[in-house]
């Protein structure tokens, strides 16, 4: 077994026979001489037995001569015994599953090793429904909306599981367990319960911690008793994919300051240690992950992920995920981009398109010639064959750029800890696997930090709830998570208003916050 104790675990045990000298009944005797075998990290906790599994696992436990092994869930507060084998088995799956708004992501894990058994992602059927989440809950609030919401969900994740099955070679009946994690809209609607009011102010979701849940009872195809676990939420805006994402970094657990960025439709941010964490959202994501520029793409095959601009010889290089043909670009290659532009003087400090200025030398005129071309009424620069960036590409990502940096400074200045005291600051997500921190310094959007502090963490909601699986005291620290974090509300925070302006030219207003970056005027 693995070192922790995962959320669902099978323990050997051998029982004494019953006799004419001692009458207990089967389950009674099972129940007995399992509390006296528990670790001692479970010992002393009440032991039941579900009324759905008492012939199954009395009958399995008398057919196997009274001794084999017992599968148990470990449920807060309490212990419930689903099973009993006669042998030990030679896996016991767990599914880990980041509930995202377009993609799922999930693991397969055997919680007797911790070994990944498989990993895979699926299009979050609900897209049918809606691109993006606010349209998602106004569907909800239609006739049959948040029915068909919720089972386009169930049907994503049971696609995932039938993969999962054929690749593993499983049965869905032999998954014992799920964890998940994933905005509180996604939370909502894949339990069924309406999303109309975390729109609405005050912003209050119908839960924010739910309870586990019997994965059948939303039509999940699994071991009729494995149980879902939801990571819980802090708020409309603060989903249990971040709670997930403290837990993967150990954020919570942190000795000195460190940092927590997520962008996706929003940028979530998280700051803190093991004494204190205060967290914010902002809208800074959408120009950054190809919900804004013309030609933006999720990070994904066929997406520019790194572009660079040769300022000597001015040669123009790029590489797409996957080294597939170039279909669009993503909020990395967008970064990157506009930095490069940024240095070969063709965009200026206000990220606008130049053709011309003082010094510029032919080599550089003639490649501005080339790239630089006008799509209908609008500049756009002309990256390769069917792929170009506009100024109102640029204009979106600037302000996104702008969004990130004040969010990070505002956050910062509430608690008057400086940029310089970070230890780490962990860039999540699908954003964080491809950014290229150095560009996005030149922007002014991440601070002007040594490299070293910065650290891609990838998919960090199903990091911790792949954690979660192997560990079950992590469901009480992300309780805990929950409870210590304050939140900030930006909607109504004049400072972070001024920061934003202040951050919207390249690096910064104040040049003197970015010493590795040249000032062109």
């Amino acid at each position: 077994m693995v070192a922790t104790i995962p959320l669902t675990v099978a323990l050997p045990l051998v029982a004494v026979p019953p006799s004419l000298a001692d009458n207990t009944a089967d389950l009674d005797r099972l129940k007995a001489t399992l509390a006296a075998a528990l670790p001692s990290e479970l010992a002393g906790r009440p032991l039941r037995v579900p009324f759905a599994c008492i012939t199954t696992v009395a009958a399995a436990f008398r057919a196997a001569g009274f001794h084999g092994w017992a599968v148990v869930h470990c449920l807060p507060g309490q212990l419930e015994l689903i099973d009993f084998l006669p042998e030990e088995p030679k896996l016991l799956p767990g599914l880990a599953l980041d509930l995202g708004s377009t993609h799922l992501e999930a693991s397969l894990i055997d919680l007797l090793t911790g070994k990944v058994l498989a990993r895979n992602t699926a299009l979050n059927q609900q897209v049918e429904y809606g691109a993006d989440i606010l349209t998602r809950i106004h569907c909800a609030a239609k006739e049959e909306g948040l029915r068909q919401l919720q089972q386009a969900a169930v049907d994503s994740i049971n696609g995932l599981i039938a993969q999962f099955c054929q690749e593993a070679a499983v049965l869905p009946e032999e998954i014992r367990t799920l964890t998940a994690a994933g905005n509180t809209t996604m939370a909502h609607l894949l339990l069924g319960l309406s999303p109309y009011y975390l729109c609405r102010e005050p912003y209050i979701p119908l839960v924010n911690a739910p309870d586990p849940f019997l994965a059948t009872e939303i039509g999940l195809r699994l071991h009729p008793q494995a149980m879902t676990w939801l990571l819980p939420s802090r708020g409309s805006y603060f989903g249990g994919d971040l709670i997930s994402g403290i837990l993967a970094v150990g954020l919570d657990q942190a000795e000195q300051p460190a940092m927590l960025i997520d962008v996706g439709t929003n940028a979530e941010v998280v700051l803190g240690g093991k004494d204190w964490l205060i967290a914010c959202a902002g809208a800074a994501g959408p120009a950054l992950e190809g919900g804004v520029a013309r030609m933006g793409m999720r990070a994904a095959p066929s997406a520019i992920e790194q572009v660079s601009i040769d300022r000597v010889s001015w040669r123009l290089t790029w590489r797409s995920i996957a080294d597939a043909p170039p279909l669009g670009i993503c909020g990395s290659g967008l970064i990157d981009l506009a930095a490069e532009l940024y240095l070969a003087r063709i965009i200026d400090l206000r990220g606008k398109f130049q053709a011309e200025f003082v010094g510029q030398s032919e080599a550089q005129r003639q490649f501005v010639q080339e790239r630089l071309v006008q799509c209908g009424n609008e500049t756009t620069f002309l990256l390769v064959e069917g792929v170009s960036v506009s100024q109102t590409d640029l204009d979106a990502m600037m302000r996104s750029k702008a969004a990130m940096y004040a969010i990070l400074e505002t956050l910062c200045a509430q608690v008057g800890i400086a940029f310089s005291e970070l230890e780490q600051i962990h860039v999540a997500g699908a954003f964080g696997e491809h950014i290229n921190p150095r560009q996005a310094i030149t922007l002014g959007m991440l601070p002007d930090l040594p490299l070293t502090v910065f650290n891609p963490v990838g998919n960090t909601s199903l990091a911790g709830a792949e954690q979660l699986l192997l560990d079950h005291t992590l469901w009480e620290r992300a309780q805990d998570i929950c409870r210590k974090i304050t939140y900030l509300e930006l909607n109504v925070n004049q400072e972070f208003m001024i920061r934003f302006s202040g951050s919207r030219f390249i690096p910064h207003t104040d040049p003197s916050l970015f010493p590795s970056v040249p000032v062109f005027r």
